[in-house]
């Protein structure tokens, strides 16, 4: 936890829960001028971006309400284009543009980045600019994907605003298919062979 990240979301009402229930105390340090920000991507969390082939994103409607949505695609779908700024091509879906709209009239968005295997999540608020194919075609060709068949109709544009390396607790050990094969693979040679050898001992036995 840093002090960009206190700053956003240690609101009045959250400071006063805080001290109801006796925490404020140690959370006082994150907005300590001295202490670091943390609203700048590292080395650490410019790998981790290059891993991730899905995230939760939040926008908020003019109506005051939350939306949610996951955001997927290859690995690294999500690129860095400097250490304040990440963007990503979005394609044409089912057209409802829920995240859409309401960028367009509020530009905060949070993203929740997580890597199921080793269990790690990174948390990133900033506020979007939504960029079209005429206003910036060079910038959305490259942030495509080789070989992912889909039209892109705009770019995502995020200025980060606050980083936070969250608590691993609670975080599920998942794995897809593809995080599986390096284990799977031999298992399915070894299954193989074992029945090769109880064939071989079936026609023995019956000869």
């Amino acid at each position: 936890m840093a002090r960009a990240f206190a700053e956003i979301s240690f609101t009045p009402a959250v400071v006063d829960l805080q001290k109801t229930h006796g925490s404020v105390d140690g959370y006082a340090k994150f907005l300590d001028p001295a202490a670091a920000r943390a609203d700048r991507l590292g080395p650490a969390e410019t790998a981790f971006i290059g891993t991730i082939d899905g995230c939760f994103q939040a926008t908020i409607s003019d109506s005051g309400w939350p939306y949610v949505q996951f955001r997927g695609g290859p690995k690294g779908f999500l690129k860095v284009l400097d250490e304040q700024t990440i963007a990503y091509a979005d394609y044409r879906g089912n057209r409802q543009y829920l995240s859409v709209g309401n960028l367009k009239t509020n530009e905060r968005i949070s993203l929740i980045l997580l890597d199921y295997p080793n269990r790690r999540r990174l948390k990133v608020w900033g506020r979007a600019r939504l960029v079209s194919m005429e206003d910036d075609p060079a910038l959305i060709e490259q942030l495509m994907d080789t070989g992912y068949r889909a039209k892109p109709e705009r770019a995502v544009v995020i200025t980060i605003e606050a980083l936070d390396w969250n608590c691993p607790a609670h975080i599920p050990q998942r794995m897809t298919l593809e995080e599986l094969e390096p284990m799977l693979g031999p298992l399915r040679d070894e299954l193989e062979r074992l029945r090769v050898e109880n064939e071989e001992l079936r026609g023995r036995v019956a000869g």
